[in-house]
């Protein structure tokens, strides 16, 4: 059985000067759904985050929640819950006293309550008492997502809340931060420019480019199955070669073989680990970048041959 939808955005647009930010955009976000939201940095997906929040306005367009339109209703009565790259958590308060500062309608035992529930929830029962600089980056944007889950948000909003940590960090934290989200059935939109983040966390993807939205699917489909050339190239490494009917077949690193000895030219060599990341020269001069084992034993400047699997492959449409 299909969850109710939580969001609906019905042509959402918003332009500054002669410059549209968000470009007619509409999609749908279902109960306890996770939707991340990628595209390269300037196209338009944290104003877009922001204007579903009411922080921002619109110049078109309609956003619904729970078949409520809400264009017009202030953010403090909209009951969404916001996270940002940055925690914004209050410094002069404790932890404890962040999370409760949303929570003024309940009693004080109420609220204690909702307070230690949150902690638990986010694995951080022994920081009540701290202040925001005594804890790490990543404990500083576990205190965020509960302050904003406190309140029991219709929904969530996260803009690239783990941009400013490490990769090793950034990853643990991004799971743990789904897990939360998921555990609360909570939908949630959050924002990132990492391709990665979005395809491993996401139960859909939207990719947007200039304002719009290019392909919004779960991530299986976003990758194997791309819309058009950017959101192939965006989402993961891709080889795009032509086609007699003016598409491109777009070959991902995985779906190539390569042999020694044939007519094509290693150029380049990256050690990746597991596996050698290979750019070949083909003779007909297109470029393809392909993975192979360690033990293969081809080096820049060797000959080689390559095999694709067909049936793996897919085509878009050869412009951008």
């Amino acid at each position: 059985m299909k969850s109710p939808v939580t969001l609906r955005i019905d042509g959402l647009s918003r332009s500054i000067g002669s410059r549209r930010i968000v470009d007619d955009v509409s999609f749908t976000l279902s109960q306890g759904e996770l939707l991340t939201l990628v595209g390269p940095s300037g196209c338009g997906k944290s104003t877009l985050l922001r204007m579903i929040a009411g922080l921002e306005p619109n110049d078109s367009g309609r956003v619904f929640v729970d078949d409520h339109d809400i264009t017009s209703t202030p953010p403090e009565r909209r009951h969404i819950g916001f996270v940002f790259q940055e925690g914004s958590l209050f410094g002069h308060l404790r932890v404890d006293q962040n999370i409760a500062f949303g929570l003024k309608h309940l009693s004080r035992s109420d609220r204690t309550s909702r307070v230690e529930a949150m902690l638990e929830l986010v694995k951080l029962s022994g920081v009540a008492r701290r202040f925001p600089h005594q804890l790490s980056g990543g404990e500083q944007q576990r205190v965020a997502l509960a302050r904003a889950l406190a309140p029991e948000p219709r929904l969530m909003l996260l803009d690239e809340p783990f941009a400013s940590l490490d990769e090793v960090l950034r990853d643990d934290l991004g799971q743990q931060v789904a897990e939360v989200l998921r555990s609360t059935h909570t939908p949630s939109i959050l924002v990132t420019h990492d391709r990665h983040e979005a395809l491993s966390l996401g139960d859909r993807v939207a990719v947007m480019r200039d304002g719009r939205l290019q392909q919004v699917d779960v991530p299986e489909a976003v990758y194997d199955r791309p819309t058009n050339r950017f959101v192939a190239g965006f989402v993961g490494v891709a080889s795009f070669l032509p086609t007699a009917d003016e598409l491109l077949t777009v070959v991902r690193p995985h779906q190539v073989t390569v042999t020694a000895g044939g007519d094509d030219r290693v150029v380049s060599c990256e050690f990746t680990g597991a596996t050698r990341r290979y750019t070949v020269r083909r003779v007909d001069g297109s470029i393809v970048v392909a993975d192979g084992p360690n033990a293969d034993g081809l080096s820049t400047g060797d000959a080689c041959s390559l095999t694709f699997a067909t049936d793996q492959l897919h085509r878009v449409r050869a412009e951008t």
